[in-house]
């Protein structure tokens, strides 16, 4: 069976892929969908009854967890035509001003777990098969106050794009979607919500569309997909400008 397999699918935009994935990859027979609240999967489960869903209560941040995924992969062999690498985290602060195991959950989750996931996925997806990794503006330049947050989000483009090259000769494609911020609990988990002048002044995206136009994107075979034309400029604006200077511009 075709398969679409989606990390961090629990809620906010996650949850949003999923519901969608029918509309741009009607083939998809069977779902895998990864998060750590098993209850929130069920609940999403429930509102795919045409279609086979496996719920895996897997915490990315925990080791063991690739051994468990390792090991279904394994046994069940899937036909995997969409990865989505959604599973992500951000925490506003200062280095030296955070408990290091804060900043360090960033690397484990954003990095780390993007990373082993695809790693593992990459030979059981079979030819037309997409990656598609959640990125973000703040990949484009370093964000003081979530200085690590925008490090990590920098690798996950670049990641992407030496992926897609990889990729090219097996019948595969990556793309990385770099949204500005949405209204989702990222915001409030991560100590945002009322504590960025920066963050209460962006326009905002839209999950709906952002998760549409990123799987569309993805399909068409597109490395980097970037909502809203006020983040195009911006994209645009953080490669022309001198860093030092974009990085006063970009602070949270």
């Amino acid at each position: 069976m075709k398969t679409a397999i989606v990390t961090g699918a629990s809620s906010g935009l996650g949850r949003e892929f999923v519901r969608q994935i029918a509309d741009v990859f009607p083939e998809v027979e069977c779902y895998w969908l990864i998060a750590r609240r098993a209850d929130r999967l069920e609940e999403l489960a429930a509102t795919l009854p045409d279609k086979t869903v496996e719920c895996l209560p897997l915490d990315l941040c925990d080791t063991m967890s690739f051994m468990a995924y390792q090991e279904k992969l394994r046994q069940e062999e899937p036909e995997v035509i969409l990865l989505v690498n959604n599973a992500g985290c951000g925490y506003l602060g200062n280095i030296g001003e955070m408990e290091t195991s804060t900043q360090t959950r960033m690397i484990d989750l954003n990095l780390r777990a993007l990373t082993a996931v695809t790693n593992m996925t990459v030979p059981f997806m079979v030819p037309g098969g997409c990656v598609l990794n959640v990125s973000s503006i703040a990949s484009f330049c370093p964000n003081p106050r979530m200085t690590v947050y925008s490090a990590s989000k920098a690798y996950v483009s670049s990641f992407t794009v030496g992926l897609a090259e990889e990729l090219r000769p097996k019948g595969l494609t990556a793309t990385a979607v770099c949204p500005g911020p949405m209204q989702t609990e990222f915001l409030d988990i991560g100590g945002i919500t009322g504590n960025s002048k920066t963050f209460s002044t962006l326009p905002y995206c839209d999950q709906v569309r952002v998760a549409g136009g990123a799987l569309r994107a993805a399909r068409a075979g597109r490395t980097i997909y970037t909502p809203r034309l006020f983040y195009k400029f911006y994209r645009v604006l953080a490669k022309v400008t001198p860093v030092k200077l974009m990085v006063k511009l970009a602070k949270t």
